[in-house]
């Protein structure tokens, strides 16, 4: 009796085990090829920012096309412009789900949840990866923070290739405005306010010619990296 028991124990596993690898398997076979060194699937745990505090698991919107050419005319008037439009519906109000599409003038575009293999996040990578405009565009990113409690006096912090804005669940965070290399820690937000429970991170980055990534993390009154956050995307 007890081997019975113990071999249907041991199919049980081998089926867990199959299934997962398999559901993993299909996943991968999603994505590009090219995007692997850069890029993963997401899991269906929530994950931690990486071991510097970094925020990698990100919602990202295929690049809307935008007439720039140079980013010299990344003035601050022309990005608040920018960043305060509306490009599709409902876009600081919900969270996208993985390969929803939304419709920007005559273009559909899609979301993809993907996990970053690097602490900063190559959008260049990613627009190329699925045969799409690199130069002259704006990304969209969103995340899901879940705190265990209510942290005060946390500031975000953020690098981004070219200009970019950040969001704190609808509020304003910070701006980084010019023509830019990606530089950890390059400009940090005021203090902010995580609710405890679920808080909405968005950003926007735009970009003319060359690479286009970003980098975020929230550091607290020490300026040491936030890292007891549950990062997800549903």
């Amino acid at each position: 009796m007890y081997n019975i028991f113990n071999k249907i124990v041991r199919l049980f596993c081998l089926c867990v085990f199959l299934f997962g690898h398999s559901s993993a398997d299909a996943q991968n076979r999603n994505l590009p090829a090219d995007i692997n060194p850069y890029f993963g699937p997401v899991g269906k745990q929530a994950v931690m920012p990486n071991a510097a505090g970094f925020i990698q698991r990100w919602l990202l919107l295929e690049p809307i096309s935008m007439p720039v050419k140079s980013n010299v005319v990344f003035t601050d008037s022309y990005l608040k412009e920018i960043f305060h439009t509306q490009y599709f519906p409902k876009q600081m109000e919900t969270v996208p789900k993985d390969g929803a599409v939304v419709k920007v003038d005559k273009e559909k575009l899609k979301w993809h949840a993907l996990d970053s293999k690097l602490f900063n996040v190559k959008l260049f990578r990613f627009a190329t990866s699925f045969k799409k405009p690199k130069y002259g565009v704006l990304f969209w990113a969103v995340t899901i923070i879940d705190c265990p409690e209510e942290m005060k006096d946390v500031r975000l912090s953020v690098g981004s290739n070219g200009a970019s804005m950040w969001w704190l669940n609808g509020e304003e965070a910070v701006m980084l405005e010019g023509d830019r290399r990606m530089v950890r820690d390059d400009v940090v937000s005021k203090k902010l306010t995580l609710k405890k429970g679920r808080n909405i991170l968005r950003g926007a980055v735009i970009n003319g010619p060359g690479m286009s990534d970003f980098c975020v993390r929230f550091i607290d009154g020490q300026g040491k990296p936030v890292r007891n956050l549950s990062i997800h995307v549903k």
